[in-house]
């Protein structure tokens, strides 16, 4: 009993810690991004005082002085885009590569996997020569760019799902006059919203966070993501304006915090269903 409670303390300690070691990066952050730039290098463990403290000073020249609404307007006009085209053209997909069993079919998955194990960086140069020849390199044209490094992992893991729902479903809503799309909308989609919020959490959090891509394929000098605004805010001959950076990506992680909290129970029920399923 007693070697019990001490190894329940001890997970405690060990637990406690982590959590710390955890948040304190974001909390300097945070702290951080109240200072004036010259004493967030100097002093970058300290809490604001009466003489560092910046006020919201930072996060007005994040605002004015680099556009950073606008960054943020773009970054979720191509998430919501991208996710949301990635979810319905990948589970449609999936599905019809799970039911319909043929040479090209198994050809298609193979190539969605294949695409999960090609690094980025073989084929970075290239897309970007390409998207910038077919226009690709506006926010709607980088939807499809998202659309087709997304769909292997999604294909992957909506077929996993799709083998599990029995077919005697699908067939029922045949029988009851349901066209192959309507029994898709009807039937199976429903069924498949855990691997759909999953699927979403994921693409959501890669798309959101991504600087690469954008960078390589967006016209910067019209379009930039929030990634790339920071990016920008360190100017020529070394300088770094720390101060708009570190009130940046407070309000970068903002709108995350928000979306987690507004669909946590929906997210920690898609996770533990897309665990039993998949």
């Amino acid at each position: 009993m007693k070697s019990r409670n001490r190894l329940s303390w001890l997970g405690t300690v060990a637990l406690t810690a982590l959590s710390i070691a955890w948040v304190a990066p974001i909390l300097i952050v945070v702290a951080n991004s109240f200072k004036k730039g010259t004493f967030i290098s100097l002093e970058p463990f300290k809490l604001p005082d009466a003489k560092t403290f910046a006020e919201f000073l930072n996060f007005r020249n994040a605002i004015d002085e680099y556009g950073f609404l606008d960054s943020v307007w773009w970054t979720v006009f191509i998430t919501v885009g991208s996710v949301a085209v990635i979810l319905l053209c990948t589970s449609m997909c999936a599905w019809f590569i799970t039911r319909v069993r043929n040479r090209f079919t198994k050809t298609v998955y193979v190539l969605c996997v294949f695409s999960m194990v090609v690094p980025f960086q073989m084929v970075m140069f290239t897309l970007s020569y390409l998207c910038n020849h077919l226009g690709l390199d506006t926010p709607w044209g980088i939807i499809i760019v998202y659309l087709g490094f997304g769909a292997g992992l999604a294909v992957f893991m909506f077929c996993g799902f799709v083998k599990s729902i029995p077919i005697e479903i699908e067939e029922a809503a045949l029988i009851d006059g349901c066209s192959p799309l309507r029994t898709f909308f009807s039937v199976v989609l429903p069924i498949m919203k855990p691997t759909y919020i999953s699927v979403g959490i994921l693409e959501t959090m890669w798309i959101w966070n991504d600087f690469l891509l954008p960078y390589l394929v967006l016209d910067t000098n019209k379009y930039k993501t929030i990634s790339i605004v920071i990016q920008f805010m360190k100017g020529s001959y070394g300088r770094v304006d720390m101060g708009s950076i570190m009130a940046a990506l407070v309000m970068a992680v903002i709108p995350v915090v928000i979306f987690y909290l507004a669909c946590q129970k929906h997210i920690i029920k898609g996770v533990a269903a897309g665990a039993v399923k998949g």
